[in-house]
């Protein structure tokens, strides 16, 4: 994976703009113009695609943890600042809200594409869980010296 790579995907995750980026970057004073980072995010065969270097990445990654994380002195939560870049990208019109991921009921089965669903529930035919019986104490208590007090 290239660093064009990682930083395409950090964008895209984390939701950052061009002007974003170029700010993170200015945390750690390292100065890049939008049109320098637009180079990174071109198609390789573009004629002015340009390969991220590993001191852009590193600076970009810095800053990042300077950006989320906040200094010593002045502590930000992650979460906070995630939630305010997804606030601030404006929504599609005639886009719907993505549906997020909700666990079913246990009991409810679907169908998998090679077996259709049992007639009966098996979990109703499970039988009570039993304690099982305590164990019976093989070796008795014994008292280690580990080499004290030994007579010879």
């Amino acid at each position: 994976m290239t660093n064009n790579d990682i930083l395409k995907k950090l964008r895209v995750a984390l939701m950052l703009r061009d002007d974003q980026i170029v700010e993170i970057l200015e945390l750690v004073d390292f100065r890049i113009s939008k049109s320098e980072l637009s180079a990174f995010f071109r198609a390789e065969d573009h004629p002015n695609y340009v390969e991220c270097g590993d001191q852009i990445l590193r600076n970009f990654l810095n800053g990042l943890v300077i950006h989320l994380r906040g200094t010593k002195e002045t502590p930000k939560n992650p979460n906070e600042v995630l939630a305010k870049h997804k606030a601030q990208i404006p929504s599609k019109e005639g886009a719907q809200e993505r549906k997020e991921f909700k666990a079913k009921p246990k009991g409810e089965e679907k169908a998998r594409g090679d077996q259709s669903p049992s007639k009966t529930n098996p979990a109703a035919k499970k039988k009570p869980f039993k304690k099982p019986a305590p164990k019976v104490q093989v070796v008795e208590k014994v008292k280690f010296n580990f080499g004290k007090n030994k007579k010879v």
